[in-house]
């Protein structure tokens, strides 16, 4: 299951992570956003331990929305470091996902 992530956590679990965070900008009333939950909470097992996988509702968290420029969604971005890496918008298959993850 993806991460829940809010402002409050977002420092300690994104931008001080030792691994790379991929992060889930969505919001419940989006379909295509309910169509890639369950590719997100897939990913989100395969890469345990290797790569964060994490969500933001927009809804919630319009503060993160708008530092990061996310106008659509789902938008995925890649963070390693403290920085998006990568980044894609839109619905797509879990290999187009895996390979945003792996570059």
């Amino acid at each position: 299951m993806a991460m829940e992530l809010t402002s409050e956590n977002f420092q300690a679990e994104v931008l001080n992570s030792d691994l790379p965070v991929l992060i889930d900008f969505w919001a419940p009333w989006c379909g295509p956003c309910r169509m890639m939950s369950p590719i997100i909470d897939e990913l989100s097992a395969e890469y345990n331990g290797k790569v964060k996988i994490a969500k933001i509702n927009v809804d919630n968290e319009r503060d993160l929305a708008m530092q990061y420029g996310v106008s659509s969604i789902p938008s995925l971005k890649l963070f390693k470091n403290g920085a998006v890496v990568r980044e894609a918008i839109g619905a797509m298959p879990i290999d187009k996902v895996r390979a945003l993850i792996d570059g």
